[in-house]
């Protein structure tokens, strides 16, 4: 397989997961939002934090609130991680590797594009919101689900396993990290509404039945942690996301440096002690060793198999 391709295929994974994750976790946020006493003030800009694209966001726009703030992570052409320019990224991926897809996942992600391009409006408004990110979340999981049950499991799909998941550990570690946040700043009393904060958390992973069913506590920040960063089970976990990544570059050529980083940042994840690093005040730090150790494993999937400019 040509380098070009093997990047292209990781990348159009990345962009259809970060469309995802970034429709999510506006659709958990507005329920939030709902849920909450009026006297309650949620400040949309964390969901920019949250992508890292709080720097460009300022640069843009000069208030922090609902609309601007939903605008740049649904349809703004400046911001490279928007669903918006995501899915145009994504498609432009698959069109140059269709001979290695099967053709259906060309149909879905380039419909998947122009319905985002043509509705993006509603994405942004209250009143088409959900209805929006809903049909984005269930394109994307067609083309999740398409890949894996009709695509033969060789080195395109490896690579297209690699991007999901790679950049599906990042997003739970960067919402792990929101709450972890939270943690520090409560001290020793519990914030307001807390169990609705770490509810909206796991609603944008779509953890929040799995997490009733085999955690069976209240939702706590502790034990969310836990579950979102160390379940080996649940897919969306770090944990787990990290363990695909392993199996992914288990059989891909000349991967020693990759699969040494992947198995370090798993073990890492398992072996940390949530409880005693929340009471120390250590969880912040924690998370951003781990999204340190998944920058690094990327940077040596692209040095190892496309060591050219990334995307």
């Amino acid at each position: 397989m040509l380098s070009r391709v093997a990047e292209r295929l990781y990348w159009m994974a990345r962009y259809i997961e970060r469309a995802e994750n970034t429709s999510r976790m506006v659709m958990a946020f507005n329920t939030l939002a709902l849920d909450m006493p009026k006297s309650v003030e949620l400040s949309w800009k964390e969901l920019v934090i949250v992508t890292g694209m709080d720097a460009l966001f300022d640069e843009r726009y000069q208030r922090d609130d609902d609309r601007n703030c939903v605008k740049f992570l649904v349809a703004d052409a400046w911001n490279p991680g928007s669903i918006l320019s995501s899915l145009r990224a994504a498609r432009e991926n698959v069109r140059t590797t269709r001979d290695l897809v099967p053709t259906e996942g060309w149909e879905i992600v380039n419909e998947l594009y122009l319905f985002a391009r043509d509705n993006a409006d509603l994405g942004v408004g209250k009143r088409g919101r959900h209805e929006f990110l809903s049909e984005i979340v269930q394109r994307c999981q067609t083309l999740t689900g398409l890949m894996d049950g009709c695509m033969s499991h060789d080195d395109a799909y490896e690579f297209i396993q690699l991007g999901h998941n790679i950049e599906r550990a990042d997003m739970t570690t960067r919402q792990i990290d929101m709450g972890a946040l939270r943690l520090l700043s409560r001290g020793d009393e519990p914030l307001p509404y807390e169990g609705l904060l770490w509810t909206s958390i796991l609603r944008s992973q779509s953890a929040f039945q799995m997490y009733r069913q085999h955690v069976k506590r209240r939702v706590g920040g502790v034990d969310v942690v836990r579950y979102l960063l160390q379940d080996p089970d649940f897919p969306r976990s770090v944990a787990h996301a990290l363990s695909r990544c392993e199996d992914a570059l288990s059989r891909l050529p000349r991967n020693e440096l990759p699969l040494r980083l992947s198995a370090e940042a798993r073990r890492h994840v398992l072996d940390a002690d949530i409880e005693r690093m929340v009471a120390s005040q250590a969880l912040h730090d924690f998370m951003d060793r781990v999204q340190v150790d998944i920058g690094a494993l990327h940077a040596a999937i692209a040095e190892c198999w496309f060591p050219r400019n990334e995307q």
